[in-house]
């Protein structure tokens, strides 16, 4: 899911810079200086050479780092390439727990659950787990948090 998202991103940014050198490239663009016009054509190169690293080691990196544990009464769940993010949710403590698909998921077949307590601190979403695995997942834990709630005070 990561890759196809770095992709389609990586596709997008170089498309976008492809329009604007054939846009303002042409001689009709007396506004914008001589130099700039005649050397327009390398925004799409230098672009995509920018951003080529970033999406061949990203999706892998995310891959490597994305983690999450169901256990008796807590959910942990890490996320993120450049930041980590270490989440610990107790399970008395959820309130919600949705799941949903963006259109890409939806293509795929994956999903993402979301984890929701009273506490910004506390809540958490795990992304691109199989969607049976979101679904059982979130069942689960709403049985789960109604046997265990307590007064939360």
């Amino acid at each position: 899911m990561w890759l196809a998202e770095a992709v389609f991103g990586y596709v997008l940014m170089v498309g976008a810079a492809l329009l604007v050198a054939s846009w303002f490239g042409g001689d009709e663009v007396s506004w914008l200086p001589g130099w700039l016009t005649a050397n327009l054509g390398w925004l799409p190169v230098a672009l995509g050479a920018v951003l080529a690293p970033f999406v061949v080691l990203e999706p892998f990196r995310r891959y490597a780092v994305h983690r999450w544990e169901l256990r008796d009464d807590v959910v942990f769940a890490r996320s993120g390439w450049i930041n980590r993010e270490w989440v610990f949710v107790p399970v008395s403590r959820i309130q919600t727990v949705d799941k949903k698909q963006g259109w890409l998921e939806r293509l795929l077949g994956l999903g993402t659950l979301e984890i929701k307590t009273a506490s910004y601190a506390g809540s958490s979403s795990i992304k691109g787990l199989e969607y049976a695995v979101a679904a059982r997942l979130a069942e689960e834990l709403a049985h789960r948090a109604h046997e265990l709630r307590d007064d939360a005070t």
